[in-house]
């Protein structure tokens, strides 16, 4: 009886090696699993399905995580207004952890003890596939044969031509990644420091030129529509050719890493949650939500979801969210976007009786001069001993 082995399958070269591989020189009853955040249609699943029975994989099922992947991940990520190193709403990142679930289950489901990936041995996806694999089922077996046996992209394609698969991998300019909250762009100036990604490179071309007024509303944090809003934002984003940029930052394996993104639907939710809160939450709750959420991201980042101070940290931001009620205002125009304001029944700065720089019903010029006599006197005693 042979042994079963499941793959976390994209369709993509790695994974297409990996299917082959396991058929050819392990002669495993392989198992495809292809886990969707939300990013793909109807026509490219079925794509990845027949491409894993032409390899010959012995069952293949498609797992639509894309609920699972807005409830647990995406609703904190715009609680937070997480963008990692102030850019980037991690696109990609973000999925890791719900495809690497999603095939664990699988394999239980079918009593199958040997989990596979496609990640090669240079970034990070190795470290948040095993991570999973690790903590949840230490009992099992993990393969990466693309980072075990240390091939390269073109030995790939060589081992599928010369196996006899009926497969092809052009040598596409650029690679994308794509999901629910955006999709990456590799290519060779992302290997450079200095160079910039070219206006083809992205998957989303300008086609609106017209300016568009917008609005976003949210209902305790929470985008109203919730994944069909996202998907929808993304529609109007992308022909505007709005939320594009090139991510520096860490890898989890401590090297710097450099990726393109667009991602106009998350740069837009997060941006508009931002000047939302702004004007509904107090100083301190958004002073420690701000750092709260930069440790969630990275935590998130570098795979530490099942860390238990993801929940805590989870709690806290979703109860700071009970007020970030209202519409955002927003103006589109090519390649960038604008908030113009926003309405909220919560709104701060409409609730005060002061306008800033004109006029206030709520203290007197003495008060402000008592006020500022004891704000300023710890300093005052400091520079009376520190003359110099």
């Amino acid at each position: 009886m042979k042994e079963k082995v499941v793959v976390a399958f994209s369709g993509g070269l790695d994974t297409s090696f990996c299917v082959t591989y396991f058929i050819r020189e392990k002669k495993y009853e392989v198992h495809s699993v292809f886990v969707d955040t939300g990013g793909f249609d109807e026509k490219q699943i079925k794509q990845i399905e027949e491409r894993a029975y032409t390899l010959g994989v012995n069952h293949h099922k498609t797992v639509d995580v894309s609920q699972r992947y807005y409830q647990q991940c995406i609703r904190y990520l715009v609680f937070g207004n997480m963008l990692r190193n102030k850019s980037y709403p991690m696109s990609v990142s973000s999925e890791r952890t719900f495809q690497a679930l999603a095939v664990l289950e699988y394999a239980r489901e079918n009593d199958i003890t040997i989990l596979a990936h496609g990640s090669t041995g240079a970034g990070n996806d190795q470290v948040r596939f095993d991570m999973i694999f690790y903590i949840l089922a230490p009992e099992m077996t993990i393969l990466a044969p693309v980072r075990d046996l240390g091939i390269s992209r073109e030995d790939e394609k060589k081992y599928l031509e010369e196996s006899g698969a009926d497969v092809t991998f052009p040598d596409y300019e650029y690679s994308l990644n794509q999901g629910l909250w955006g999709t990456s762009v590799g290519g060779r100036e992302t290997l450079t420091s200095h160079l910039g990604l070219p206006d083809h490179a992205y998957p989303g071309q300008l086609e609106s030129k017209d300016e568009m007024n917008i609005e976003i509303e949210f209902q305790q944090g929470e985008i109203t529509g919730g994944i069909e809003a996202i998907k929808n934002l993304q529609k109007v984003g992308s022909a505007y050719a709005i939320g594009r940029g090139i991510h520096v930052g860490e890898t989890i394996i401590g090297i710097k890493g450099r990726v393109g993104f667009e991602a106009p639907s998350p740069m837009m939710i997060i941006k508009a949650h931002q000047e939302l809160e702004k004007h509904v939450l107090s100083k301190w709750q958004i002073y420690w939500k701000d750092q709260l959420s930069e440790w969630y991201g990275m935590m998130l980042h570098e795979g530490h979801y099942l860390d238990p101070v993801m929940r805590n940290i989870e709690t806290f931001l979703e109860q700071s969210q009970k007020t970030v009620n209202g519409k955002v205002f927003m103006k589109l125009r090519p390649y960038s976007f604008a908030i113009e304001g926003i309405s909220s029944d919560y709104d701060l700065m409409q609730a005060s009786k002061a306008r800033y720089g004109e006029m206030t019903m709520g203290w007197t010029g003495e008060d402000v001069k008592g006020f500022t006599k004891i704000l300023s006197n710890p300093m005052k005693i400091y520079y009376s001993v520190n003359k110099k």
